[in-house]
């Protein structure tokens, strides 16, 4: 697939997904480009804000198999996974898999489950298998990991490891919609008199590994990627980081420029394709010094001060 077939496929998905998504269109695209670069994304936003509907729209549009874990305290990692079962009439165990074998597997509320139950997720993230019972297996291609987690409610939840946090390649929000904008979501429930919202798959697996085919093709100039390493390097030696994020933060900011230059149907990447996703992959890599939690200082403000004061390289 050509880059600008891929252009028009994209935009194509991402116009009929924003039939279900009004007034996010930004949001969209960068789930697109996230989805396009081959990552995992989290969502980290107040509840209601259509987290769970971008992820189920996306799947129907896209053409993939979708499953949803709901994550409470009680959930085991064998009911993410799968387990084996004994059958009684056949009188032997067989595997019933879990919901982890699909293409989009959305992880509601993923920080209510227990740290155990959250570990299941980390092989299937990083190396696209899972290991039951002492035999691997693979995860259908594409695999995404969508995950939602609220960041006011910390009762009864419990945080997501560094290493957790570190495999997703963007954390995302969504923001409340303007006025007018939620104005068009009342209009339209109304006129079509039910909840469900149906969308039109535009595409398949095969078309959406063809166009993350096509992302590598893009070219980065060594000057670009010098740009994203010296970003990627501050974070380790300014003093109000404790900790800075690692080289999974660096191929991460690669993989996303080339996708969204893949989506403009550029062929190479702009400075400018780093400094939008900066603060999506860098800041959950990261932890603060303690003595920035009293001055309300976040990671993104960090991230920001960070893009301030690295030079940007002049490409042709």
């Amino acid at each position: 697939m050509d880059l600008n077939k891929l252009g028009t496929h994209s935009h194509a998905i991402i116009s009929e997904v924003a039939t279900a998504i009004i007034g996010k269109e930004d949001v969209l695209q960068r789930v697109m480009t996230g989805i396009l670069a081959g990552g995992h994304i989290l969502f980290e936003d107040y509840p209601g804000l259509a987290k769970t509907l971008i992820a189920k729209s996306f799947a129907q549009v896209l053409g993939l198999d979708f499953k949803r874990i709901q994550f409470t305290p009680d959930l085991l990692p064998a009911d993410i996974t799968g387990s084996h079962i004994f059958d009684r009439q056949k009188e032997e165990f067989s595997l019933a898999l879990g919901p982890i074998f699909a293409n989009i597997v959305l992880a509601d509320e993923i920080n209510r489950a227990t740290p155990k139950t959250q570990s299941a997720l980390l092989e299937a993230m990083q190396d696209a298998q899972v290991t039951i019972d002492g035999k691997t297996r693979p995860l259908p291609a594409p695999f995404i990991v969508i995950a939602t987690q609220n960041p006011i409610e910390y009762e009864g939840t419990f945080p997501l490891p560094e290493a957790q946090l570190d495999r997703f390649m963007i954390r995302l929000s969504v923001g409340y919609p303007d006025q007018e904008d939620e104005v068009e979501i009342l209009r339209r429930r109304r006129a079509r008199k039910e909840d469900e919202i149906v969308l039109t798959p535009t595409c398949n697996e095969e078309d959406l590994l063809a166009m993350r085919a096509a992302v590598e093709e893009v070219f980065v100039d060594p000057d670009i990627e010098a740009y994203i390493v010296a970003l990627v390097a501050k974070t380790r030696t300014d003093p109000n980081i404790y900790v800075g994020a690692g080289p999974r933060g660096s191929l991460a900011l690669l993989k996303l420029a080339r996708a969204r230059a893949a989506l403009q149907g550029r062929d190479y990447v702009l400075p400018d394709d780093v400094k939008v996703f900066a603060v999506s992959a860098l800041a959950h890599r990261i932890i603060l010094s303690p003595e920035l939690w009293s001055r309300r200082v976040t990671p993104t403000d960090a991230v920001e001060n960070i893009l301030r004061h690295v030079p940007v390289p002049k490409v042709d």
